[in-house]
């Protein structure tokens, strides 16, 4: 049963940024162009997600677990780090750059977009690249 309702709220939310537009990247990036001719249709987008998210925190801050009574781990700082603006940069550049973020990227390569592939590719090779190459040099 958690197996179907974790396939049905991913579906769900799949769905939502297919009907959204936001796995068009030219919808993205004119969200990002301020001095252009700027679509604001994802700022609603945006809004719709963190009311959903903002419930459902209060929901686990309260029960500290699922409803399948899993446990959960949220962060316990919220310390900005010089690693997190670096990280938070790249990945700003990066969506402004491609029209891509993970999420939006990973559905639009299931709808068979050709951009989503080079774009999951090289996320891919990014996560590697941090996963071996990064984290090897921070290590003391």
């Amino acid at each position: 049963m958690k197996n179907i309702i974790t396939f049905i709220t991913g579906l769900i939310f799949g769905l939502g940024l297919l009907i959204s537009g936001m796995t068009n990247p030219a919808k993205v990036i004119g969200f990002l162009d301020i001095t252009g001719l700027w679509n604001p249709s994802l700022a609603f987008v945006m809004v719709g997600g963190i009311a959903v998210a903002f419930f459902g925190f209060k929901y686990i801050e309260k029960k500290s677990q699922t409803v399948f009574d899993d446990s959960v781990h949220l962060p316990g700082t919220t310390h900005i780090s010089k690693d997190l603006v670096i990280g938070s940069l790249m990945f700003g550049a990066g969506w402004g750059i491609a029209g891509f973020c993970p999420g939006p990227a990973l559905v639009a390569l299931g709808a068979g977009y050709k951009e989503a592939f080079i774009f999951v590719l090289a996320m891919i090779v990014g996560m590697y690249l941090h996963d071996h190459l990064f984290k090897a040099c921070k290590k003391p």
